[in-house]
């Protein structure tokens, strides 16, 4: 089987990563890089043989390709994704999926209508820890207690992207999407309302735009949860990191270890580490102490940022080599999506949003 013929559109962090990932599998080749500054970029020489664009539709076009990874700023996501499955290609696209739930929708329709595949980078659906904790959440009883943050004290480079970020989506959409779908995942509950606060700590973003925000949802099986995410030379080090599920029956937390203690916030591999998963057993005994001891369940070896991006690649070669029915992946990044763009609404106007 010839390989697939890959353009790539956007060469940032993410990007780049999942760029040097199809290089590395078989059954993918590069065939085209498209950004903006292609001509001042020193590409690695894994991707120097392919050609150079600072025009998405010229290289799409030219090159015809059989898979396009769309990694550029979120309002082209969906425009890129469309007119990727237009000319016959299959689609990875990096979260999140669009800018509105109508647009999100408009793509999902397409991928559909158009028999194309279509991946969004939910990265942590491929981390073997992460899918370790879901599947332990998942036997907690219900209703369950989310409990999630990921704020970044970011400074130098960090700063510059995160800024970047600012001018279209804040920190509680950008990030937001991943672990609310983490909570979506283990309780398969319908959410049907969202509350969000937000607030501006600095002027270094447009005006009506927020660097801070916190997010709350219910769910029709009980099932409650927040989400938190700040960025910025102004956020904190202490609790940047909660990663928390309670149920009837105990709760399960993934922790760093002591040995982690030199992790920066803004590390993008600190954004998928586990390090360790807590799990603990709520069961008493007749005496009314605890009847079993809590449970450290190893995770230290895990794959880091860049193979976790591959793990997304093979992923996306495997559903277009077998034809995977991917309309749960599809719906669920829509899902994920009208919460947090909810919670955004819900900062905006003060009100609580109901779904």
């Amino acid at each position: 089987m010839s390989p697939k013929k890959v353009l790539v559109v956007g060469l940032g962090n993410m990007g780049m990563s999942h760029a040097l990932a199809y290089s590395r599998i078989e059954g993918f080749e590069v065939v085209g890089l498209c950004t903006r500054n292609i001509e001042d970029l020193l590409l690695p020489a894994d991707l120097q043989g392919a050609r150079r664009f600072t025009e998405f539709e010229e290289a799409l076009a030219t090159l015809k390709p059989d898979v396009v990874s769309i990694n550029t700023w979120s309002d082209t996501h969906a425009p890129y994704a469309i007119k990727a499955m237009e000319a016959g290609a299959h689609v990875f696209v990096e979260k999140p999926l669009a800018d509105t739930v109508a647009d999100a929708a408009r793509v999902v329709e397409t991928a559909v209508r158009l028999r194309r595949k279509l991946v969004i980078g939910y990265i942590l659906r491929h981390h073997p820890s992460w899918m370790k904790f879901i599947e332990i959440a998942r036997t907690l009883g219900t209703p369950h207690v989310f409990r999630m943050n990921l704020n970044q004290q970011s400074s130098g480079p960090a700063w510059d992207a995160h800024k970047r970020l600012l001018q279209s989506l804040s920190p509680i959409v950008d990030c937001g999407v991943h672990y609310v779908d983490v909570m979506c995942q283990i309780t398969r509950a319908k959410p049907v309302q969202v509350h969000g606060v937000g607030t501006r700590l600095t002027d270094d973003m447009p005006d009506g735009m927020y660097n801070y925000g916190h997010l709350h949802v219910t769910f029709d099986d009980g099932s409650v949860g927040w989400y938190e995410a700040g960025w910025g030379p102004m956020m904190s080090e202490t609790a940047y990191f909660v990663k928390d599920v309670i149920g009837p029956k105990g709760s399960v937390s993934i922790v760093m270890a002591e040995t982690a203690g030199d992790i920066k916030s803004a590390d993008i591999n600190a954004h998928t580490k586990t390090n360790q998963i807590l799990l603990h057993h709520a069961d008493l005994k007749s005496d009314g102490t605890f009847a079993r001891a809590d449970e450290r369940i190893d995770t230290a070896d895990e794959p880091d940022h860049d193979a976790l991006c591959e793990r997304e690649q093979r992923y996306l070669l495997r559903a277009i080599n077998e034809d995977l029915d991917l309309t749960d992946h599809m719906n669920d990044a829509v899902r994920s999506l009208r919460i947090v763009l909810a919670a955004d609404e819900a900062v905006r106007t003060g009100r609580v949003v109901t779904l």
